[in-house]
This record gives structure tokens, sequence and C-alpha cells, in this order.
């Protein structure tokens, strides 16, 4: 996805430039961003970094509003029934594309009820262990533990469907081994809880887990991307370390509610994408382990369509489901 960063940046402001004067005196007032999940987190920081730059271009206020709960349900659901007028725009996460697979039912579809804007951002998981009471360093070190003692070791996510989980299950299932998935509310209980030990393993966000690991409290095995980190580029990908065409990308993009105005969503778009070549959201994004992207918001839409698509496969293969 790197490789095509400069080619989406000049694509998107290409495509923004004829509607820019059509958008009128937009944004005339606050314009409201919802994070679907808690504080603290990537998406939060993400969406807090790009509303700072675009209040300070786009001459209004980008006001993050946190409404967490059923793994993004809420908050998307929220969006999908506000006014299609630009003043109400949502971060999401991979959760946009799996949960229409993982939730019997949803009050919202992910591709009918929003408008894509632009993809924002990648931050790899990272495979991660403690130290002190697990002696694994390498994929091919996890795999035999796993084979010698199946179902006995365990591995922990912030909740069933997170790319976290997501993660564990696509590298079960690629290696054929059997291993335990731990489901807590949230990333921060499950980290304590891979501190404590009680738990093996855990394939991380960068943003929550490098300072641990800067700190050699977590040694880190993989990360889950088709690239390296540059937040961790000695830490080889899960594909390089053995597990040949294994790539989970956690990714993070913006929409608006269907039926908002082409030439808004293009505003909103080149100021986005604008953000995020300045140095500043460069340096807040990469002290996070965020990679930024850009894009227009038909290549999102198409991305979206394919990660549907790949989710539903991991889905439905590993009997996955959310009642």
């Amino acid at each position: 996805m790197k490789r095509y960063i400069p080619a989406l940046a000049l694509a998107a402001s290409v495509f923004a430039a004829p509607f820019a004067n059509a958008a009128g005196d937009y944004p005339n007032h606050p314009v409201r961003w919802i994070v679907p999940f808690t504080p603290g987190g990537a998406m939060d920081n993400i969406a807090r970094t790009l509303s700072e730059a675009m209040t300070v271009s786009l001459g209004q206020s980008f006001i993050v509003e946190n409404r967490p709960g059923a793994g993004g349900n809420i908050g998307a659901s929220y969006v999908a029934r506000s006014p299609a007028d630009g003043y109400t725009i949502m971060i999401v996460a991979n959760g946009m594309a799996v949960n229409p697979y993982l939730y019997k039912s949803l009050n919202y579809d992910p591709v009918k009820d929003f408008a894509p804007i632009s993809l924002l951002a990648v931050v790899p998981n990272v495979l991660v262990t403690n130290p002190k009471v697990n002696h694994t360093r390498t994929v091919a070190d996890v795999t035999a533990q796993a084979k010698a003692e199946p179902g006995k070791h365990t591995f922990a996510s912030a909740g069933m469907g997170t790319s976290i989980h997501l993660a564990g299950e696509l590298f079960v299932k690629m290696t054929g081994i059997s291993m335990v998935h731990v489901p807590y509310k949230g990333s921060a209980p499950a980290m304590v809880d891979l501190l404590g030990g009680q738990v093996d393993y855990m394939f991380d966000s960068i943003t929550s887990s490098k300072p641990h690991i800067d700190s050699g409290e977590l040694i880190p095995i993989a990360v889950t991307t088709s690239k390296r980190s540059v937040a961790l580029p000695n830490v080889p990908t899960v594909a390089e370390a053995g597990v040949p065409g294994y790539v989970l990308t956690p990714w993070f993009a913006a929409f608006a509610p269907a039926g908002t105005p082409p030439d808004v969503v293009a505003k909103l778009n080149k100021a986005m994408v604008d953000a995020m070549k300045t140095p500043k959201v460069q340096a807040t994004l990469s002290s996070i382990g965020a990679e930024p992207i850009g894009g227009t918001s038909d290549e999102l839409r198409g991305f979206l369509a394919t990660e549907m698509r790949s989710g539903k496969e991991l889905i439905e293969s590993r009997g996955i489901r959310i009642e």
C-alpha cells in the first residue's frame, strides 16, 4: 500500500480541484468527527491529529466525539442516520468491512449508508509475548510450541472481530495450529493480562505495544502487514518469518453519511490528504506507529469492497460469530 502513496495523493488533489469552489462556504460551522471507540487508541489519535490540522486549513473547528460500543456499530449507526451535509463524519477501521459478517443483524449498511472520503493510515499489528513467562522468539518457535501442546496456549484480543482478533485467527488458520482466543473489552485490559502472564500472546497494535517493547516488557516476534513497520524496522513480517502469503493490514479511513454532496466530500478529501503531507502530522502519526496513505474517495470505495471479500472468507472459514 505504501508504494501507492505518491500516486494516491496526487490523484486526490486532482480529483478535488474541480469541486473546491462548488462547496461554497463549507464548512461555515463546526464539524463533528465521530470516533466509534473509546479515547486513547490509534483511531482516536489519528482523528484528533487530523482534526487539529483541518481546523487550521478549513477555518472551522473539527471536534472529535467518541461514541463507543458494539465493535464500532453504535457510532456507525449514529453517523449513518446523521444529516448528509458534511458536518458529521466518522473514522473507521477494519470493522467497517467485517462487521456485516460478524453480527447477525446491523442497522446500517457499510456500502449503501456511507460516502467514502479517504483512506487515512495503516497501523500494523505486532505479535508480542512476555519474555518473563514465554521463551518463544520467532514465528517458528510459536508454531512449534503450539503444535507440541495443541490448545494449551492463548492469544488475547481487544474483542471479537477486532483486527487484533482476526490477525490471530488468520495466523491459526494459515499455520494449522490450535490456540485459544481470549477476548477482552478493549486492548488495555488484554495488555494488563499479557504483561501479568495470564495469556501467552497478542497481535496488538504497535500504538499500544511499542512502549512495552521499548521497555523490554514485551518481545516483538513479527508484524502482520505485507511490509515491515517503519516503527519496528528490525522486526520481520509474519510472511517473512515463515508463513508465506500471510497479511492482515489494520487500516483507518474516513466516511460521511450517504448522500453527502460530492463537492463537500472532495473538499474534505483534499483537506485530509493535504494534512497527511505536513511534517507535524507525519511526525505525530509516526510516534504512534501510523503510516499515512491518503487517496481518493473512489479508491476507498474499491478498497472497502476488497476488504469485505477477504474478511468474509476468513470469518466464515473460522466460524466466527457475535450474537
